[in-house]
């Protein structure tokens, strides 16, 4: 596969739904729900500001992410389904809830 987003796009490989509760109970394939876990594949050059500085990309191949249910566009590329979407820019992550941000970086290894 030889797919590269532009600008401030990612590409994304959503990660298998569960097959099972914690509690041990196997869930039908009818009543599993939408992945809202995924891995970053490929990552845009970034965005270009108004003023003509460029917003490098904070994503990188290989991250984890969570994402909302109906996010991004799905794609097929070679038999295998994909999502593109933005990458959040940087100044609405600075201004949103930091506690937040800190606890899903905390559950998948970065900031």
């Amino acid at each position: 596969m030889n797919v590269k987003p532009l600008a401030d796009r990612i590409l994304v490989r959503p990660l298998e739904a569960e097959e099972k509760t914690s509690g041990g109970i196997f869930i039908p394939d009818n009543a599993k729900e939408k992945p809202q876990k995924g891995e970053v594949v490929a990552v845009g050059p970034g965005k270009t500001a108004e003023t003509g500085a460029k917003i490098e990309m904070t994503l990188k191949k290989g991250d984890k992410i969570l994402y909302g249910k109906y996010s991004g566009t799905e794609v097929s590329v070679d038999g295998a389904d994909y999502l593109i979407m933005k990458e959040l820019a940087k100044e609405t992550r600075d201004n949103s809830n930091n506690s937040l941000m800190t606890a899903l970086g905390a559950l998948f290894g970065s900031k």
